[in-house]
């Protein structure tokens, strides 16, 4: 309840509470999915393209495994994605109704993008047995064309919620002489969309990696599992120093761009140079801080390379128009927990890379692995921790320095809207669980495929066409292997794709 009172205004609408937790729950469950769906194409068709060029028969059995993953998982992105969109006009329809118009192409680009990218998952998914080879790998090289493409027109969007560029304001208040170019590429845009892309690849890189590394600490330790755990972990691994790089770059665009929102996510509280750095560490509303480590003057270092830098607080501009000291305690928790997250995957990635380039071989320390098993649950706090720092850093705007998210909320009942929070709750646990029931029955089968293949004396499976090489026809099922007719299947009938 003490929390619940700070985060809301004593004159807020009764509706905003409700409002913010709905969306707050459907964003942060909808972007445990997101990464995959940026990220996955990307990195099955690494894959696909290892087993074509090299004709390696493991390589294209991942691919097109993870490839059914991608499926199964863009099909649940599709659900969680459009209950986003529609929370946009019924939640905040004061956002829409004024501002649609000026950063709305976004999602106009990002909806182009999620159809066409359903167009062509289709056709990979289903591609593997009707089509040749080489064309088929083609056609798959637009997939991650179209995901960065969704990606963009959702990041445009939040990019320009935190630097509103693009429109002049006519005598009643309302946008007017929308310059959409200027609406779409604000400064935030770029450090914003490349931090979002890096992070989406290093998450889905080790969260695919993280599954092949349990399996090789459970004592499988083939070459589908190295070969499984190797190229993800790598991609991952080269993004993540690149991704701190990033992360000091749109910190810096923050500090020119947001210095409130800095304020909050440093919980600076007045303006001055020479300002400590605190890791963790409780706002006062009085401006004290207690708790967290403080590292004298670092804050001021960060931000310009010298100590002299002054830094802008949160006091340096009215209580109305500023986090308050929960919602900056919050922001700076979350940015902390981003950055720590970040700096151990950096160590992991550095320790790989020391290895591989000394000795051209995986990591033996059973530590290794089990940093890698717990870096994809890290590499997603890390990315909710971020939208969190982003969107609550921006309080109390909706649209920073032109609508309060006061403004913005709907008139619904707030009493509808909790209504409205539990059945979201109750429906998106279903949801979830059975994608995760899907994801272990995929498991399941693929593990029996490949028990009944190596089981065989030629290695030919029983009824796993995962462990078939994924072109051309089948090869016939001998007579003696062949269900009889009351089974309800045929030799004919395998020749289609499973």
């Amino acid at each position: 309840m003490h929390i619940t009172l700070h985060l809301l205004a004593a004159d807020a609408p009764a509706q905003l509470l409700p409002a913010r937790e709905l969306m707050a729950f459907t964003l942060a469950s909808h972007i445990i999915l997101v990464p995959m769906g940026v990220a996955l194409p990307l990195i099955t068709l690494v894959m696909h393209s290892i087993g074509l060029r090299r004709n390696d028969a493991t390589a294209l059995l991942l691919a097109r495994r993870w490839s059914a993953v991608m499926a199964v998982q863009f099909a649940i992105g599709v659900v969680t994605g459009t209950v986003l969109s529609f929370e946009f006009g019924l939640l905040w329809p004061g956002l829409m109704g004024k501002w649609g118009d000026v950063f709305g192409i976004g999602f106009g680009v990002e909806a182009w993008a999620f159809f066409l990218e359903a167009v062509l998952i289709a056709i990979y998914l289903y591609g593997w047995r009707r089509l040749k080879p080489r064309t088929h790998f083609l056609l798959g090289l637009p997939l991650p064309v179209t995901a960065l493409l969704g990606a963009f027109g959702i990041l445009a969007a939040n990019a320009w919620m935190n630097t509103p560029r693009g429109f002049s304001l006519d005598s009643q208040g309302k946008p007017v002489d929308v310059n959409v170019w200027k609406a779409v590429f604000t400064p935030m845009f770029g450090p914003q969309y490349w931090h979002f892309v890096v992070a989406m690849l290093l998450t889905a890189g080790y969260v695919v990696a993280g599954v092949y590394a349990v399996g090789w600490l459970r004592g499988r330790r083939d070459r589908y599992h190295r070969l499984g755990f190797t190229v993800p972990f790598t991609l991952a691994a080269v993004a993540t120093p690149v991704q701190f790089f990033l992360g000091d770059s749109i910190t810096r665009q923050v500090f020119q761009k947001q210095p409130v929102k800095f304020a909050a996510t440093e919980i600076v509280w007045k303006t001055d140079s020479h300002v400590p750095e605190y890791l963790y560490g409780r706002l006062h509303p009085d401006g004290s801080i207690s708790g967290g480590i403080k590292f004298p003057q670092l804050d001021s270092i960060l931000a310009g390379f010298s100590p002299d830098t002054v830094v802008t607080g949160l006091s340096s501009v009215p209580a109305s128009d500023r986090p308050n000291a929960t919602q900056a305690t919050i922001a700076h928790w979350a940015f902390d927990t981003m950055v720590v997250a970040g700096s151990l995957l950096l160590l992991l990635a550095l320790w790989y890379g020391l290895v591989w380039l000394r000795h051209r071989r995986l990591p033996d320390s059973k530590w290794f692995f089990r940093g890698a098993a717990c870096a994809g649950v890290g590499s997603v706090i890390a990315v909710e921790c971020g939208w969190i720092t982003t969107e609550v850093g921006r309080q109390p705007w909706i649209v920073y320095q032109n609508m309060r998210v006061a403004e913005a909320v709907t008139s619904t009942r707030s009493t509808t809207l909790w209504i409205m929070f539990g059945l979201v709750i109750v429906v998106y646990v279903f949801i979830f669980g059975a994608f995760l029931t899907v994801l272990l029955k995929m498991r399941d089968r693929w593990r029996l495929a490949d028990a009944e293949t190596s089981g065989r004396p030629d290695g030919r499976p029983v009824d796993a066409p995962e462990a078939v090489t994924p072109y051309g026809p089948r090869p016939a099922v001998p007579a003696g292997d062949a269900p009889s007719s009351g089974d309800g299947d045929s030799t004919a009938s395998r020749g289609g794709d499973a």
